[in-house]
């Protein structure tokens, strides 16, 4: 008889881990135990050597799907004699322990819900070891209940009865109720219960057109009828959201693909586990309310991914669920929250007495090059770790200004926070400190460095400066940390060529950056080429009114008279903008690709004010021909050594279409043909330059698909290899990865590649 001492970390609690080494176990009649640590799950197990050899080779092969192993440590122990295989109760020690995030409904628990004569019939609190709320109900580890919102519910004892079985799916499933001792739904109106089925007292309310605040898991939607344009259009001027899509749940995959192309990749996304929000192209006679997505091609698309929408889309085909909020607010998640704020946009409310503890929005991505690619990564992902291989010690990354995130890395975890939200908010900065210090604790991993961007007046600049004098802070620049994001995410160690498009960033040289052509490692990087330089009249003004930036790029491409001549509502201000620019007068010197996109969105009169981020780029994409001819042509001049790529020909030859009466379909298409060929022309003569065939392609520009799948296929024709982000985001909200993996590798691991070379060779990696 031998006995063995396994140590294995990674996502193994609340996931059905314990149950499942202790059927192994007993399968294979080894006898010893298995308990959750703060550390991960120990087991010892004794028997025979050729059923322990067994067990060690299954623990890895027949995990259970949620479970993410990332290490499994044994060693020989001395036998004890043990006579049976047990489940221990858990232990504490430093915590190393890795959480899951919540997960989807599973079938099990669908069927139980569907089942006459079940006690969870129609119960919206059902959950097992394979699905439920996990990382929005937790406290503090070990991930028991004691220590997750579910403390304030004591099993009935049917439910322990489960809980203590290891052979039922049940077993230490910590948010395990039932409707004699769990959660229970209740209908508000006017801040005042109302007595009856709140099912149907929901349903009702959806029929009468009217919007109703429904408390999910990780805070509230906005719900609505998606059929009914004028509950639509209400939902919108109550909750400020003008112009801005909005995402939808439908019952299941069947009616996904009634309303939309669905491809075998994006059924799997919608299906899986974490049920993001997919971006799917709409079809033709998509019987949607058309004031849900506008001009949008796409819309948001989300499977019912609890037991309670499970039961609410049962009657429905689609409805709204757009998160809780007003404006730029984070997600809404606490019931006294919900009462006062959404009094003047919700007629009523569906919630539950199942506390959140912390707020969690949606996961969004879309499908690009056949892989999923997270545009906000979040609910079913968040706290699962990013592999940051390499680093050993702990660094805290405060992210960028828009879109906000921020990555405590500890090892080779990365651990990368949910959706903060755009700092310019004081409510997001508070959400933004609260959830560091969350991260802290729960996974014990004081910072040794801290991260921020260069940008002086960024919130999180200002917050990375408490720390200066007690630990390293480390300025990364923004664009450096995108590029950084990629090769990082996808293991790249060598050198590479970058191209990294997107609205804003503050450069080395102190303009606004956003067009530029990289060179380097994860560590460094030197700045290669960039858009040519122009005026952001009124500075930040012209994010809001890409007419402002379209008045600047006629101006520099074709003359003052044209450029004045453009926009005769605004011929005054026109006037005044322009000459403030001549003057450098509130006009910032930008080289960026997203307004340069919002200066052609402009030019074609698809959208002169913008009402949210990056509209006017989303905009210009959905009314492309795809089936019109040509392309504009960038020039691409040299300057000092740098590549500059010269728009200017692509706005006068867009502007000689325009005065034709082209269409603006066929203006955008070519435009964006165009930015194809910028980046195959460009990265082909920094591949002469420097001999290097790998590419990488990030910034919120590239979560335009057809833009990314173009330039990925353009350059593979063209002999690169060629990446972008996947599991973390393209635009800000992979921002903090990056900055994260930079400062590992210029700081915590000097790698050698980099260590022979001076600094002088990489001037812009931050």
């Amino acid at each position: 008889m031998v006995r063995y001492a396994v140590e294995v970390k990674g996502i193994v609690q609340g996931v059905g881990f314990r149950p499942f080494v202790y059927r192994l176990a007993r399968n294979l009649k080894l006898c010893g135990f298995v308990r959750n640590t703060a550390e991960g799950v120990r087991i010892e197990i004794e028997g025979n050597e050729e059923n322990c050899s067994t067990f060690l080779s299954e623990l890895e092969k027949q995990n259970p799907p949620q479970s993410l192993i990332r290490s499994v440590n044994s060693r020989r122990i001395k036998p004890e004699g043990d006579r049976e295989f047990r489940i221990l109760s858990s232990s504490s020690g430093i915590r190393d322990t890795l959480v899951s995030p919540d997960i989807g409904l599973c079938a099990d628990c669908a069927a139980d819900i569907d089942r006459k004569g079940d006690r969870r019939y129609r119960y919206a609190f059902a959950n097992c070891t394979n699905c439920g709320p996990r990382f929005t109900i937790l406290r503090d580890i070990p991930y028991d209940r004691k220590n997750t919102s579910m403390a304030d519910f004591t099993m009935c004892p049917d439910c322990l009865s489960e809980y203590e079985n290891p052979l039922n799916r049940h077993f230490h499933a910590q948010p395990n109720a039932c409707p004699a001792c769990g959660p229970q739904l209740f209908f508000y109106r006017d801040a005042k219960p109302v007595s009856g089925d709140p099912y149907r007292l929901f349903q009702q309310a959806i029929d009468k057109g009217e919007i109703i605040a429904l408390k999910g898991i990780g805070g509230f939607h906005l719900c609505c009828d998606a059929r009914n344009e004028a509950a639509v259009k209400k939902l919108r001027g109550r909750k400020r959201r003008e112009t801005k899509p909005l995402a939808v749940m439908m019952r299941d995959p069947e009616t996904a693909e009634k309303y939309c192309e669905v491809s075998p990749e994006e059924k799997e996304l919608l299906t899986s586990p974490q049920k993001p929000i997919v971006l799917l192209k709409k079809k033709k006679d998509c019987p949607a309310a058309p004031g849900i997505t506008l001009l949008n091609r796409r819309i948001g698309v989300m499977l019912p991914y609890t037991p309670l929408h499970y039961i609410l889309m049962k009657d429905r085909e689609i409805l709204v669920m757009t998160s809780a909020n007003l404006s730029d607010d984070p997600m809404i998640f606490k019931d006294s929250e919900a009462g006062e704020e959404l009094s003047g946009i919700a007629d009523a409310m569906l919630t539950h007495n199942r506390r959140i503890v912390r707020r969690m929005d949606d996961s969004l991505c879309m499908t690009v090059d056949c892989k999923a690619r997270m545009i906000r990564r979040a609910r079913g992902y968040v706290p699962q770790p990013l592999l940051l291989e390499g680093n050993t010690g702990v660094i805290l990354a405060l992210g960028a200004q828009q879109k906000n995130t921020f990555c405590l890395a500890k090892g080779e975890n990365a651990f990368l926070s949910g959706h903060i939200g755009d700092l310019d908010n004081p409510k997001a900065e508070d959400y933004l400190k609260s959830e560091i210090e969350t991260f802290i604790r729960i996974f014990s991993a004081e910072p040794e460095v801290v991260v921020c961007d260069l940008h002086p007046d960024y919130f999180s600049t200002e917050y990375a400066a408490a720390y200066r004098g007690s630990l390293p802070v480390i300025r990364i620049q923004h664009h450096h940390a995108h590029f950084a994001s990629v090769l990082a995410e996808q293991g790249i160690r060598g050198r590479a060529i970058g191209f990294i498009f997107d609205g804003t960033g503050y450069g080395t040289d102190g303009k606004i950056w956003g067009g530029e052509a990289l060179f380097g490692t994860t560590a460094e990087s030197r700045r290669m080429g960039h858009l040519l330089y122009f005026p952001l009249l009124g500075g930040d003004a012209a994010v809001r009114e890409p007419w402002r930036c379209a008045l600047s790029a006629i101006d520099m491409a074709a003359g003052r008279k044209a450029a004045l001549a453009l926009f005769p509502e605004h011929a005054k201000d026109s006037e005044i903008l322009l000459r403030a620019g001549d003057r450098q007068i509130h006009s910032l010197l930008t080289s960026s690709m997203g307004r340069l996109f919002d200066a052609v969105s402009a030019l074609t009169g698809v959208c002169l004010t913008s009402s949210y981020e990056g509209q006017a780029a989303v905009d210009l994409q959905q009314v492309m021909d795809e089936s019109s001819e040509g392309a504009y042509s960038f020039g691409i001049l040299t300057e000092n050594g740098d590549l500059i790529f010269d728009w200017r020909p692509v706005i006068r030859e867009a502007l000689s279409d325009i005065r034709n009466g082209t269409a603006a379909g066929t203006v955008s298409a070519r435009f964006h043909r165009a930015v194809v060929e910028l980046v195959v022309s460009g990265a082909d003569r920094i591949r002469k330059e420097t001999g290097c065939t790998v590419i990488v392609l990030s910034g919120g520009v590239f979560q335009n698909d057809y833009l990314l799948e173009n330039c990925l296929t353009a350059l593979r024709n063209t002999g690169f290899s060629a990446f972008a982000n996947e599991k973390v985001p393209a635009g800000d909200g992979g921002i903090s990865f990056g900055q994260a993996a930079a400062a590992s590798c210029r700081f915590l691991r000097q790698r050698k590649e980099i260590s022979a070379h001076t600094a002088s060779d990489f001037p812009n990696g931050g």
